[in-house]
């Protein structure tokens, strides 16, 4: 008989997603188990009973998902977890905080493809801004971008000390070379982005950050990408459904493309519910982090 697949879902927060829930169940993951305010002591414990209750090939069918805000915890817990494997038994890993691993890994990946469709370009040397660049997803799309070759540089809206903070941690941990900056006033924005190729917006849903007027100061600008899909979105002119679209606002930058955050998340979709499949009875456990969505999704839109 075939043991139905367990998912573990590890959660530091009050509350697992209901996004991840749903996910996790439409990729054919027949129970779900959602664990709260887990600390990062807890992990090995947990682990170790997750792999011994089962044969080495029903435990197979068993996978850890580990949820959270933190990239830095869930990086953490993924860690802590495949140290408590004990071969055979052994299961697969996949961490996702908010969503931001698979998020990024699809925003990068989609301006990744139009920049070298439509500019003959690579990400090697271009350089990148990322506004709202100091939040799961903005870190994650600066590591990303950082170790693809990209000059980056994150912004937080409040204090520069925030992101050069978070720069410093993110250069630590994962050996990259990102900027921090202040993008609090117009005249910040205009002069981060008067000589960048690339524009991330990954700030806060429904807050317009780039507006027309700033866009215009653009002079070598090739791709935009917004994440936001409430209005106001990110950045001005960029619609939800847009892939490859003319940034009509970046008059400074004829060949200035948009993406939408419609066309963002139907990569991440896909890719989130191809890493979630991909955990259910793989022959050798898989430990999924940034790096190895990132490497899914050029091969899935490649």
């Amino acid at each position: 008989m075939v043991k139905r697949s367990i998912l573990h879902m590890l959660d530091p927060m009050p509350n697992n997603s209901p996004f991840d829930v749903n996910m996790a169940v439409d990729a054919g993951f027949d129970v779900l188990i959602p664990y709260n305010n887990v600390k990062l002591d807890s992990i090995h414990g947990l682990t170790q009973d997750a792999i011994f209750s089962r044969s080495p090939s029903g435990i197979k069918r068993t996978g850890i998902f580990i949820g959270g805000r933190d990239l830095g915890l869930a990086m953490d817990m993924l860690n802590a977890s495949k140290q408590a494997m004990v071969a055979p038994f052994e299961v697969s890993v996949f961490a996702d905080p908010s969503g931001a691993f698979t998020t990024a890994a699809a925003l990068v990946t989609c301006a990744e493809k139009q920049l070298q469709e439509k500019h003959g370009q690579t990400l090697n040397n271009c350089s990148v801004v990322i506004f709202g660049g100091t939040g799961p997803v903005g870190i994650a799309t600066g590591v990303i971008a950082s170790l693809a070759g990209a000059e980056v540089t994150i912004t937080d809206h409040l204090s520069i000390d925030t992101a050069m903070d978070v720069a410093t941690a993110y250069n630590r941990r994962f050996n990259c070379t990102i900027k921090g900056a202040l993008a609090s006033s117009e005249s910040d924005k205009t002069g981060l982005i008067a000589t960048t190729d690339i524009i991330f917006c990954t700030a806060k849903a429904g807050i317009q950050v780039l507006s027309a007027n700033v866009l215009k100061e653009a002079k070598q600008l090739k791709v935009a990408g917004d994440v936001n899909a409430v209005p106001p979105v990110g950045i001005e002119g960029i619609k939800n459904n847009d892939y490859g679209t003319p940034l009509i606002h970046a008059t400074n930058s004829p060949g200035a493309l948009g993406i939408g955050a419609l066309a963002i998340g139907n990569v991440k979709f896909q890719l989130q519910h191809e890493l979630l499949k991909a955990i259910i009875g793989p022959e050798q456990p898989l430990f999924i982090d940034f790096r190895y969505a990132f490497e899914k999704a050029r091969q899935m839109h490649f």
